[in-house]
């Protein structure tokens, strides 16, 4: 069954990041066209992150920050804050800062939903038991987003995380996609309850 559900996890990757980059193009667009006349630099921020079985890829996102190549050479968070522009404050609340990642789910390297994808350095620093979070394709949103995101620690993040991927199924998945939605519609607090309770 579980196999089952993973051919089928990634046959709706494959279609619904490929529907989604062709209707949102144009929304692509007008978003570079809106980074570029508002902050200089990239349009596209792109790091390296760690996927399933310590695979490394590229990420893509929008520019929601001014460039600090030391910063985030160093991935020092601490500046984030003075570095983050009203452009970009607008990307993230609506999360299309999020959407080139369409092209990360549609080449294989992520899928609409998992554990989110971090940084070499942050994995290193994983017990062996919160390593089992990397044995499912990072997502571009997850349980531990619908959840709470930010608001809970990093350790409550991964225990999410690693229960979504024991109880993993097709039905969770689109409970995962369709919370994520609302909560991006209507904010979070109104969805609080947790869908694998």
């Amino acid at each position: 069954m579980r196999k089952t559900n993973l051919f089928f996890k990634r046959l709706v990757d494959i279609i619904g990041s490929l529907s989604g980059i062709i209707f949102l193009f144009p929304l692509f667009i007008i978003t570079a066209i809106f980074i570029k006349n508002t902050m200089p630099g990239p349009i596209f921020f792109i790091q390296e992150r760690v996927g399933k079985d310590m695979k490394v890829f590229k990420i893509f996102k929008f520019r929601t920050m001014k460039v600090d190549e030391e910063a985030e050479r160093l991935l020092d968070w601490s500046k984030d804050e003075e570095r983050l522009t009203k452009t970009g404050i607008i990307l993230r609340r609506l999360k299309i800062d999020e959407l080139p990642q369409l092209l990360n789910v549609f080449r294989g390297d992520m899928s609409l939903v998992g554990p989110r994808p971090t940084v070499e350095e942050q994995v290193n620093k994983y017990t062996k038991h919160q390593m089992i979070r990397l044995r499912m394709k990072p997502g571009m949103t997850g349980l531990a987003q619908v959840s709470g995101n930010t608001s809970l620690s990093w350790e409550k993040r991964i225990k999410y995380d690693i229960d979504y991927i024991k109880v993993f199924s097709i039905v969770l998945d689109f409970k995962i996609l369709i919370k994520t939605i609302a909560i991006v519609i209507f904010g979070e607090e109104k969805f609080r309850k947790d869908i694998i309770n």
